[in-house]
């Protein structure tokens, strides 16, 4: 299985649009840029499945040319797995809209829900291509198929982690707004674990993440009062839904008893100091085994 981080930025990616903090500034001085967070992996190197639909999906495929069309009209990108509801996870789609056929898009049932309502993607889009809605079960192995229904060599298993609905929709029925990923390549038994967005690791993360090749996991914040501290009126990392990097009880000291053999650190705030590669919190993450993810990385599982 090929995996390839396209974007490895949290919303608003780097630099933030209206952001002036030291990571911001220094991406504005020429300093590497970061687009949003949203992954690609295939079984065959020619069929790919986007892990979540960045805002910046179009720079983000036109970056890697086995994701390039193939002749006058077309697309690698045979379907769409959503984690969540996010706008950041979402909006996306809206930039594949000139398809020419249905896109299969996999969701858990509280994320399709939103998107038919509160966020009303699946509707709006509906008037051009559309997309072919499936239900992504949880804690059962599902064997991912493009639009024709022939199996694309992945197996996928969702379980919930610990998250709350996006922000738009706070007053939605109680269902799953947010899973994390267990991907497994059928031909080599490769495993890859998607979760850019949790609030602990609980038992849920465990099981998706424990003996996988390769964890690419939330790195969202390094503090809980990070954004505050940057001078934004915002609420704290936790209580957003993001389990901290750093300190008691953080990424650095709890994700290395998971038991992943590669931990890769994604979905990173534009304020988070791990972005500077010189900076004493980037030490911590890489003297606890954890590496801070790239756009462009790419892994062969």
């Amino acid at each position: 299985m090929r995996v390839i981080i396209l974007g490895s930025a949290a919303g608003g990616g780097l630099p933030q649009w209206n952001c002036g903090c030291a990571n911001c500034r220094a991406a504005r001085d020429g300093g590497a840029a970061r687009t949003q967070s949203s992954v690609a992996v295939s079984a065959d190197g020619e069929r790919w499945i986007l892990l979540n639909a960045s805002p910046d999906l179009r720079v983000q495929l036109g970056a890697h040319r086995s994701l390039w069309p193939r002749g006058a009209r077309g697309t690698p990108i045979t379907a769409v797995i959503l984690t969540d509801g996010e706008i950041d996870h979402t909006l996306g789609l809206m930039l594949l809209r000139e398809g020419t056929s249905k896109l299969p898009v996999y969701a858990p049932t509280g994320v399709a829900a939103l998107l038919g309502a509160e966020w009303p993607l699946y509707r709006v889009l509906a008037a051009y291509a559309g997309v072919d809605a499936r239900a992504l079960p949880e804690a059962r192995p599902l064997q991912l198929a493009d639009a024709g229904g022939e199996s694309l060599g992945i197996q996928c298993t969702a379980l919930p982690v610990a998250r709350r609905p996006p922000r738009y929709a706070h007053a939605a029925p109680a269902a799953t707004f947010d899973v994390g990923l267990r991907l497994r390549d059928e031909r080599t038994g490769g495993t890859l674990a998607y979760i850019p967005t949790a609030g602990a690791v609980d038992d849920a993360v465990r099981g998706t993440a424990t003996g996988a090749d390769v964890l690419l996991f939330d790195g969202t914040f390094w503090s809980d009062g990070e954004l505050r501290a940057a001078g934004a009126d915002a609420p704290t990392a936790r209580e957003m839904g993001h389990l901290p990097v750093g300190g008691p009880a953080g990424g650095i000291e709890l994700l290395p008893r998971v038991g992943a053999k590669r931990t890769v650190l994604v979905h990173i705030n534009n304020t988070n100091p791990i972005l500077c590669r010189t900076s004493g919190e980037r030490a911590q993450v890489e003297a606890a085994g954890l590496e801070v993810g790239e756009d462009g990385m790419e892994f062969e599982l």
